[in-house]
């Protein structure tokens, strides 16, 4: 891993939290684009950090249901200031902030109005928050873990990460330096803040940067482009769900500098539109909530070939990736050497480069022969007339036999779409249930979401 100050563990705390803040803004400046300031943010995070009873010796859990980015943001310079330690659900529903308290005894829960809440928490909104106090200068120790992150949206199984501040504020801080995010800087995202790339990209990055953020989150095209205009914005942070929404004769760069994707593959032919579009090679970020940022491309350029980020270290041994770097959460298991071993297999590209291979779990046996569904699901996309399809494996119900499945969003009846699948595939690799619908379903951060797809394809048999 290469050295900077804000990874470095032999510093202290004071020293490295300077590396992390290099300023401070005005409190009369702006986060959030004609709303909250930075000194109100800092009087809402002195709010929070009253939650916590100054002698508990166990820290109070308050669990984020909000979007409010200047909220979020407050809670999270609370908790690394010694207020209560932070929860994010991956859904507002009720069934995800239940399954959050059965896991984790939140006392508190940040929302944005009062409302109904399972018994033993009390409901905390901004204007219930004390302003009158100062922060200290005293931040906690940078690997103590002081946010848990869980995901489940897109598989129906929810897990929950530990984040310490080295995770998130050591990536933030690389992230900003990479790609020169300064105060002139004003975010606008397509991605809910709850979840991990949404959190650093549109609240933590901004926070460290003193750049500005849009409050809301943005998914219809014309409300993009439109807000884009009206605020000049300069950095863009979407998913591939959205770009592919946004090809458009309205399209345009507007005052934009630079354009993130994460939570999904973008599809090189949205990537070549933008491109030609706006003059942006939109910047894909690979790495997961409990992995942080592993590599990065610019989609056009690139191609297919990931550039690791120069503090990450990797290896490919029996083709799966392995990766150490100080933003992996510490709930993670790793090996002797401190790697920890991916899901992704991996092969090595020129110019210390790798490309992604699919997922171990994509390779299934399918009558007894191996069938990498990533590389069905590939080849389904590229059959003119198709928008969109996702491959899986379900089980027959006989023994452990499985069969392919195939849900495609196009035009094309089952039978034209079997018949060119099975022009350029093995009979065996051939979706034996196809179903075509109009939109695959994804989740919030444009993930696909496993859970509904499944629920579609075992439905309609």
């Amino acid at each position: 891993m290469g050295t900077h100050p804000y990874t470095a563990r032999d510093s202290t705390q004071r020293e490295w939290y300077r590396h992390i803040f290099t300023s401070f803004p005005e409190p009369t400046r702006e986060f959030i684009v004609n709303g909250c300031t930075y000194g109100e943010v800092h009087r809402l995070a002195s709010g929070i950090r009253r939650l916590q009873p100054s002698d508990a010796e166990v820290h109070t859990m308050i669990c984020i249901c909000t979007v409010n980015k200047a909220l979020i943001a407050a809670a999270l310079i609370a908790a690394l200031t010694g207020g209560p330690r932070l929860v994010l659900p991956y859904s507002f529903s009720q069934q995800a902030i239940e399954e959050v308290l059965e896991t984790l005894p939140c006392s508190f829960l940040l929302a944005d109005h009062p409302g109904d809440i399972p018994p033993g928490c009390v409901i905390v909104t901004s204007s219930m928050l004390r302003h009158d106090s100062i922060i200290p200068g005293v931040f906690m120790k940078p690997d103590t873990p002081f946010l848990m992150l869980f995901t489940g949206g897109s598989t129906g199984k929810p897990k929950v990460w530990s984040k310490t501040p080295r995770n998130m504020l050591a990536e933030a801080r690389c992230q900003a330096d990479i790609y020169g995010i300064s105060p002139d800087d004003i975010f606008l995202s397509t991605v809910p803040p709850q979840h991990i790339y949404g959190l650093l990209f549109s609240v933590l990055i901004p926070l460290i940067s003193s750049a500005r953020v849009l409050e809301g989150v943005y998914t219809f095209p014309g409300e993009i482009l439109r807000t884009a205009k009206e605020h000049r914005a300069s950095i863009l942070v979407s998913v591939p769900v959205h770009y592919r929404v946004l090809k458009s004769d309205d399209l345009q760069q507007h005052n934009f500098r630079m354009a993130f994707s994460s939570a999904g593959v973008l599809d090189k032919g949205d990537a070549a539109y933008f491109h030609e579009k706006t003059g942006l090679d939109i910047i894909e970020i690979y790495g997961s909530t409990e992995t942080g940022g592993i590599a990065t491309r610019r989609r056009v350029k690139d191609g297919d070939s990931w550039h690791p980020l120069d503090i990450v270290e990797w290896k490919i041994l029996d083709e799966r990736l392995h990766v150490r770097s100080h933003f992996i959460s510490p709930t993670l298991p790793r090996d002797a050497d401190g790697f920890f071993v991916t899901a992704d297999c991996a092969v090595p590209d020129a110019n210390q480069r790798f490309i992604l291979r699919g997922r171990v779990d994509d390779i299934v046996k399918i009558g007894g022969k191996r069938v990498d569904l990533a590389a069905v699901q590939s080849k389904i996309k590229l059959i003119p007339g198709v928008r969109d399809a996702v491959v899986v494996s379900l089980p027959t119900g006989k023994g452990r036999q499985n069969e392919l499945a195939a849900l495609v969003a196009t035009h094309l009846d089952v039978l034209q779409l079997r018949r060119q699948i099975a022009a350029v595939s093995e009979s065996y690799a051939v979706p034996k249930r196809i179903i075509v619908i109009e939109e695959i379903p994804v989740t919030s951060t444009g993930k696909y979401d496993r859970t509904g797809i499944e629920r579609i394809l075992t439905k309609k048999q």
